[in-house]
This record gives C-alpha cells, structure tokens and sequence, in this order.
C-alpha cells in the first residue's frame, strides 16, 4: 500500500509538471525510473493513466479522474507535515500539565508570557496530590517533588526547594520556642502520615535525626499549611510554598539555623525523544520561573 501511494502520488507530479522528464528534474529521479513506476501503477490497476509519446504525454480519461484525487492525497500530505513542523516548532494545542496541589500555584505566572506570545496554545491544568498515570490522563508534562518511584516516564530535574521548620507564633507563645533539635521531641507536630522522619542539617554541618508522631495529619499539603497556620503545632515545610505565611507573620520559622534536606523538583514526561514544541517551551518556562521562587536551589 506504501508503495502504490508513492506512484500515486509521482502520477499527480506528471501530471502537474507536464511531462516525465519535468517530473524526474523535480523529484530529482530518471525519467526511466518514472515510466517505470507509473507502467507498475497502471499494470497493478489495470487503467491506462497516459498516453506516451517521444515528445509529449496525454492523460486519458481514468487518468484525469484520478489526478484530481492524487494531488488532494498529496495536498493532504503536505498540510499533515505542515503540522508535525509546527508541533516540533512552535507551541501551539492543548498543553495538559499535572500538578500536586501547594505546587499548582506556580504554574500559572510561570506559563503566562508563553501563553500570552503564543494564541495558539492552551492549558489544560490537573492539580491533584495523587500521582496521576501520564499515559491514562494523557499528561503531557507533570510536576513532581520529592523522591520518584521507579518508572518508564522521563524525569529531569528542574531545581531544589529549600525545607524549614515553622509554626504559627500563637502555638509556640502556648508551647514554647524550641531552642535545640531535642526539644523538638517535646511539641505536637503535623505531618502526611503517621510517623515523620526528621533529619536536620545545621549550620556547623551537624545532623540530627528525629521520630516524631504527628498530632493533626493530611495527604495535601495546602491542609498541613493551613493547619499549621491554626495553631496545631510544628511542621517541616518547603519555604517556597509558606513564604507568603512567613511575611504577613501567620508563620515564623523554628530553629532557623537548622534545615531539612532540599525537597529536588521534577519535569516528568511520558517519552524522552520527539518532545512538541509545547512541552520544550512549558519545561523551560516553568524551570526560569522557580528559579525566583524564594528557597529555590540550584542543581
């Protein structure tokens, strides 16, 4: 079937240059290789296309039927190349970005001069703490943080988020200022599961390790912000996600001098080759925009 669409469409080139000679000049083939080809074509189908001579061609009736039909075959063709160069170029369709929910915030003052430059590219955002099947949803690019499960997807990193620890300055006026990473062991906590694993890196290069049982739990991390911000006690928290607590003074941070190990952040993809312009062009934006994130590292 290949190959009778390539004759087809050499046929819709006769016809369109003229003659076989002016074919093969533009296909850049003999002029035997194309009389080849279309006696192949013809014998195949049984239909005379053309009536050769030594100085001219006369396509017949079947045949002019049919070329009307091959070059709308090759117009088709050549729309359809048209947009896999510009999908490889230019950012244009739906773009569907999953996102956990304290991180979807970013997505949007990251991606807005993208979308603003370019009118042909939408958004489509999932915000979900769950990890989203890339393949099911058909993810584009999903933003994860954290420690990644072993997977087919594509991971690269984009940078690291600084950990501190903070409470709301009504829970520690009731309970108290920590003042050494033992006396942590003393004050309620709130976390994701039950039982949080703390390891503290201090300025000397110290590090403490600590089990403490959360008081007030949560799977998403906008909750475990807001529970903090109520007064239920201590939490380990990325700074870019409580810097707006931190300067209106709900938070303040606790041991400032000691931190939690940086929380990496990932651009996950379901491929590795043949990435759509729009996914390049969202990677890059969103890597440039948490780079100003405050508590951003470098990697």
């Amino acid at each position: 079937m290949d190959d009778d669409w390539k004759r087809l469409a050499l046929f819709a080139e006769v016809v369109r240059a003229g003659s076989l000679s002016a074919a093969a000049r533009r296909l850049g083939i003999s002029t035997s290789a194309v009389s080849q080809q279309l006696r192949v074509l013809e014998q195949a189908h049984g239909v005379t296309l053309l009536h050769r001579t030594t100085r001219k061609i006369a396509v017949t009736e079947a045949g002019a039927r049919l070329a009307d039909h091959c070059q709308a075959m090759v117009d088709a063709a050549d729309r359809a190349r048209q947009q896999l160069m510009l999908a490889r170029d230019a950012p244009q369709g739906e773009l569907r970005i999953s996102a956990p929910v304290g991180f979807a915030r970013h997505v949007a003052p990251a991606l807005a001069p993208l979308l603003a430059a370019h009118p042909g590219l939408t958004l489509r955002l999932l915000v979900d703490d769950a990890m989203i099947d890339l393949v099911d949803a058909r993810v584009d690019l999903a933003l994860r943080a954290g420690r990644l499960a072993d997977s087919t997807w594509v991971a690269r990193r984009l940078c690291s988020f600084e950990m501190l620890l903070c409470a709301a300055p009504a829970y520690l006026a009731r309970a108290g200022v920590p003042q050494a990473p033992a006396d942590l062991l003393a004050h309620q906590w709130i976390g994701s599961g039950q039982a949080l694993l703390l390891e503290l890196s201090g300025a000397t290069g110290t590090v403490e390790r600590l089990r403490v049982e959360p008081r007030a739990m949560s799977n998403n991390q906008l909750s475990l912000q807001q529970l903090c911000v109520a007064g239920l006690g201590l939490t380990l928290a990325v700074r870019a996600d409580v810097e707006d607590e931190l300067r209106s003074g709900r938070l303040v941070p606790v041991l400032p001098g000691w931190r939690g190990p940086p929380i990496p952040v990932w651009a996950v993809t379901p491929q590795r080759d043949g990435q759509p312009a729009k996914v390049r062009h969202a990677a890059a934006a969103i890597e440039r925009y948490l780079l100003t994130v405050p508590g951003a590292i470098v990697d």
